[in-house]
Order: structure tokens, then C-alpha cells, then sequence
């Protein structure tokens, strides 16, 4: 009796470790690359997260990693291997093709393997400053103290704006990275900080509920010069701010490499869709994703995800064709 007692409990712990190795196979493992904890945009890797978890029944499980930003996911391309999803608006992607830009000195051929799968909420630049004002205009910042980032593409984007405004000898840059602006603009130690990230941000959210902020609201030909879509931030999205907010917004696509399977970046995308409107009833900024916004992937669509807009007749631009 203690003889077969053994053996049931020996092949009892065989068939689990068979089970338990079928299922590690079965899993497959995404690793996700957008932004730091705390933006907009780690919120909704967050969500994504969840929404692919749920959409394919733990088949992909999508890891998410903290980032400086777009530049640095793009670099990472270099060195990733397997499932690597990051986020970037495309004209990074069409820098790192071309070797220019951030990418001028650290070209790579691992850059012509990017492949593109969905868009995501659209880059909102804010720039948030101290004060009860509610709304500023861009010239308000003249003398001010201000955290822009570094290193990452908001940061070039503030500074562009900065110089294209005339404004980048007329404020202090302050020396920090962008994830330290709210606890710097609260402690005083900046009068203002930039951030670029969907709204609403939760960094701004944060800020606007501990203390009176502004936001800087852009003139129709300040957004004109910028090149960039007009974006407006309804009045009363942040506390204290209780009129419309004229800025710019860039898309942002989630790309990945193809080192990825065809079946993973169909099932990735297929979920994607799949889930958006769950994902907008939770969060709005889920609610702006619209098919059109395929056509401003850069580079080329990854073979899985085409697969799955031809399936659905989504329109494509041959551009993306391979």
C-alpha cells in the first residue's frame, strides 16, 4: 500500500511539473517599454497590460519596464532581442531609419528590423507652472525657472519650443530629469516644469490637487509655427484650471522588431482592438484611438499586425507594405 501510495504521489508531482511546463510553454512573455512610473503613458502600459492579459487569456503576458522616454526605447532596439514592444512617436522611427537626429552618432542596422503595430494616445505637451492664473500665454514664462527633461524627446520638444518662441536665453533650464518636475515645481525649487504625455496626466493631476498651478494655453499662430496637430484640453480636466488649453499633440505608435512571431504580433494587435472600447470606458484617453490613425505608423507594419487590418479592412497605406 505504501508502495502504490508512492507511486500515485510520484506521478501525481510528474503530471503538475508536465502541466506547469506546458503552461510556462504556452505563455508567451512581452516584454513593454514606454515611459517612467507616474506619466500618462506607464498608466496606460498599466492598462494595456491588463487589456492583453484578459483578451488572450494569459496566453501573452506583457512585463512593463520604466523608461526615459522615447529616444531610449528606440535605442534599445540595438541591443533586444525576442518580444520587445516600446512606444515612440514615428518621426523618431523615421530618424533612427535614416540615421539622423538623436541617432546620427549610434546608427545600427538592428534599426531596419522596427515593424509597426498600433497607435496609441497622442503626445500633449503641457507646460505647467506655479500659480492661480489657470491659463498663461507661452511669453508668461519669460524669467522663469523651468524643468524641461533631458536626454528624452519632450525634452527636445520643449526646447524647440523654447527657441522657436524666443524664450531659451530668457528662462533658466533647469538641470533634472523630467520625472523630478512635480516634487521641484511643489518644493519651489522650479517655476515650471514641461512634460509631454497624454492627458490627462496623472503627474499633472498630482500636482494640480497639492497646489495652483497654470497651464501655458498657445496662440492659433504660436501652433501654427510648431508644425504639430492643435490639440485642446477641456477646461476643468485639471483643478484650478477652468478654461480651454490650446497646445499640440504627436502620435505615438507602438512598434516592435521582427524578431517577433507573426502569430504574437496578430494576436497583440487583434487584442488591442478587440479591447479599446473596454479600455475608454476606464480611461478617455483610450477613446481618441480611431482606424485612421493607422496611416501614421513610420517605417513598415509588422507582417502579424498587417494580417489583422486586412482581416478587418482597415485601410493601410501601401507605404506599409512590405
Amino acid at each position: 500500500m505504501r508502495h502504490f501510495s508512492r507511486t500515485l504521489l510520484a506521478s501525481a508531482a510528474a503530471v503538475a511539473m508536465t502541466t506547469l511546463a506546458f503552461q510556462a510553454q504556452a505563455e508567451t512573455r512581452v516584454t513593454y517599454k514606454s515611459a517612467s512610473a507616474g506619466t500618462a503613458y506607464y498608466q496606460m502600459g498599466v492598462e494595456l497590460s491588463e487589456a492583453i492579459r484578459r483578451g488572450t487569456d494569459d496566453e501573452i503576458v506583457l512585463t512593463l519596464e520604466e523608461s526615459q522616454g522615447s529616444v531610449q526605447n528606440v535605442m534599445e532596439v540595438m541591443a533586444r532581442q525576442g518580444n520587445y514592444v516600446f512606444t515612440t512617436p514615428p518621426g523618431l522611427v523615421e530618424q533612427a531609419l535614416a540615421g539622423e537626429g538623436p541617432f546620427a552618432e549610434r546608427q545600427s542596422p538592428r534599426f531596419q528590423e522596427i515593424r509597426g503595430l498600433f497607435p496609441i494616445p497622442a503626445i500633449t505637451m503641457h507646460f505647467v507652472a506655479a500659480g492661480d492664473e489657470g491659463v498663461i500665454s507661452m511669453q508668461d514664462l519669460e524669467g522663469k525657472h523651468i524643468l524641461i527633461g533631458r536626454g528624452t524627446f519632450g525634452a527636445r520638444e520643449a526646447e524647440r519650443y523654447l527657441e522657436l518662441f524666443d524664450l531659451l536665453d530668457r528662462v533658466e533650464v533647469a538641470d533634472a530629469a523630467i520625472g523630478s518636475g512635480p516634487d521641484a515645481l511643489q518644493n519651489g525649487q522650479v517655476d515650471a516644469f514641461v512634460t509631454a504625455s497624454s492627458f490627462p496626466t496623472p503627474n499633472v493631476i498630482e500636482t494640480a490637487a497639492s497646489m495652483s498651478i497654470s497651464l501655458v494655453s498657445m496662440s492659433d499662430e504660436e501652433i501654427e509655427q510648431t508644425g504639430s496637430t492643435r490639440q485642446t484640453i477641456p477646461a476643468g480636466t485639471y483643478s484650478g484650471v477652468d478654461a480651454d488649453v490650446e497646445t499640440t499633440s504627436l502620435p505615438v505608435i507602438a512598434y516592435t522588431t521582427s524578431n517577433m512571431d507573426d502569430e504574437t504580433a496578430y494576436q497583440l494587435t487583434k487584442t488591442f482592438w478587440e479591447r479599446r472600447e473596454a479600455m475608454a470606458e476606464e480611461s478617455g484617453w483610450w477613446g481618441s484611438i480611431e482606424p485612421d490613425m493607422v496611416g501614421n505608423i513610420a517605417g513598415t507594419l509588422h507582417p502579424g499586425a498587417l494580417r489583422y487590418y486586412d482581416e478587418v479592412n482597415i485601410e493601410v497605406p501601401d507605404a506599409l507594405r512590405e
